[in-house]
């Protein structure tokens, strides 16, 4: 019953910005902790940000503080990532995830419901 859509990735040149969307049901955007992950090629996925259904509190990776922004918009059943002053090392497979657990999100890759992913490539 769980489905997550990912949407808003591409191609941008370092210091520019992006913004992924993640439509969500309605179910799932109610009762369910929202996060974002990232997945370089020959590296681990990574935690990029998250947050809480219960009380609206983010958290992020320290390499994406100050820079990324975490949103949820309920009327639109939707979370998004807006990433500003994109370097390099934010290329990546981006993908939304959501958890019952809001700390589970923060201190592991979890097993947690996937969306497909969206491709973001920053170039010099």
């Amino acid at each position: 019953q769980v489905q997550l859509v990912e949407s808003g990735g591409g191609s941008v040149q370092a210091g520019g910005s992006l913004r992924l969307s993640c439509a969500a049901s309605v179910r799932t955007f109610t009762n369910y902790n929202m996060g974002w992950f990232r997945q370089a090629p020959g590296k681990e996925r990574e935690f990029v940000a998250a947050v809480s259904v219960s009380d609206g509190r983010s958290s992020y990776a320290d390499s994406v503080k100050d820079r990324f922004t975490i949103s949820r918009d309920s009327a639109k059943n939707t979370v998004y990532l807006q990433m500003n002053r994109l370097i390099l090392e934010d290329t990546a497979v981006y993908y939304c995830a959501a958890h019952t657990s809001y700390t589970t999100l923060l201190t592991t890759i979890p097993d947690a419901y996937w969306g497909h992913g969206t491709q973001v490539t920053v170039s010099s």
